[in-house]
């Protein structure tokens, strides 16, 4: 099988001749850490991994190219520092945030995921109807920049690809909170449904707008959506206001992309996902991720839950993989029962924090390898 066949076949609950095999993603101090630790610099660390495990081919002989759509704000705001003291900074951010970070960061931190960065929200740029007006107008489909100048080009070499293709843009809970902020947003759901509901419908709109011309010149494997929209036990908003609020847009976006002849519609949340998974089913979704287990998601608990319905990438305990040795087996152990009723490509249950060391990831890798048929 090649990459692309892999993966589909993994995650629609087919026979695939080996699992991907997808330790996790390292943030900038992670990999700062790794490089005093025997990780050469300069080096794609996942290809490193894989000579010194022996794995030498993952099925893919292409280079790897996206469609290059920018589903983000045009223009973006300035980013830029307002004031620096007592060893942090207040920004604007590119979302037009104003919010207060370490100095140890800059403003390109915010731009995107490099590393996990704390920050104190100041002021949100959606607190008004009228700030809403304004902010609609930074989201034309046809504005230049939206899609890249070799557009055409990118899809006619998506065609023919033999590796997975994704696409991911924010859900309508992300997008508006970055617009309103998360208190801002949910005191909007009590105070002003109306409004709410108007933005999750323009943004629906937008999206299935930008897709409308995407899935004209290709149609990619994974359809992703990121939300972010739980904490520890319990999700940020109640069922309730997920379907009314979200709901509309994963349905219209899964249908579309599902039309188009796409398989895999996933959702991105950290935080207990339990209470959102059926609502997910019922839009249509079959994939979600990172299924943090510190946050009380168990792959095993929502297997027997939910069946064949949903299908999960992530679920192994960043905490087991940072302490190695038996705890590290025992937690492969524990999910192994998944991995091997299928729908489940194992990794890491969130982005690979930096007190895991490169010798710990490289015996964890080791041992997923074998569990998922590459050694």
């Amino acid at each position: 099988m090649n990459q692309r066949e892999r993966w589909i076949e993994t995650l629609t609950f087919g026979s695939p001749d080996r699992i991907p095999l997808t330790p996790g993603g390292a943030r900038e101090s992670t990999r700062l850490r790794w490089y005093k630790e025997g990780l050469p610099e300069g080096v794609n660390y996942h290809e490193h991994l894989r000579e010194i495990l022996g794995i030498k081919d993952d099925g893919s002989s292409q280079e790897k190219v996206n469609c290059g759509v920018d589903f983000r704000m045009i223009p973006q705001f300035e980013d830029k520092i307002l004031e620096h003291k007592n060893g942090h900074y207040i920004v604007q951010d590119w979302k037009g945030n104003i919010c207060e970070i370490s100095d140890e960061f800059d403003t390109s931190y915010l731009l995107s995921a490099k590393d996990f960065v704390t920050r104190k929200w100041i002021k949100c740029p959606v607190e008004t109807r009228e700030d809403w007006e304004a902010m609609k107008e930074r989201y034309e489909v046809d504005e230049p920049g939206r899609f890249p100048d070799d557009f055409a080009e990118r899809c006619e070499r998506l065609t023919e690809r033999d590796y997975f293709s994704s696409i991911a843009f924010s859900g309508p809970f992300w997008q508006l909170r970055e617009w309103c902020g998360f208190e801002g947003l949910c005191m909007m759901m009590v105070e002003q449904p109306e409004l709410v509901a108007e933005m999750a419908e323009f943004w629906t709109d937008f999206i299935s707008k930008v897709l409308a011309r995407i899935f004209e010149s290709f149609v990619p494997d994974h359809v992703h959506f990121n939300e972010d929209m739980a904490y520890k036990q319990k999700a940020m908003i109640s069922p309730g206001m997920a379907r009314r609020f979200c709901q509309p847009s994963w349905t219209a976006w899964t249908r579309q992309a599902k039309d188009a002849g796409g398989p895999l519609v996933g959702i991105d949340s950290d935080g207990y996902i339990g209470e959102l998974i059926p609502i997910w089913i019922e839009s249509g979704v079959n994939l979600c991720d990172p299924i943090e287990v510190a946050a009380g998601c168990d792959i095993n608990e929502f297997r027997a839950r939910f069946g064949h319905s949903i299908a999960y990438r992530g679920g192994i305990d960043k905490r087991c993989i940072a302490k190695g040795g038996e705890t590290i087996r025992s937690e492969l152990r524990r999910i192994e029962p998944v991995v091997r009723d299928g729908g489940y490509v194992p990794g890491c249950d969130h982005g690979v924090p930096s007190d895991i060391s490169w010798p710990n990831f490289v015996e964890y890798t080791r041992l997923l390898a074998k569990m998922t048929g590459w050694l």
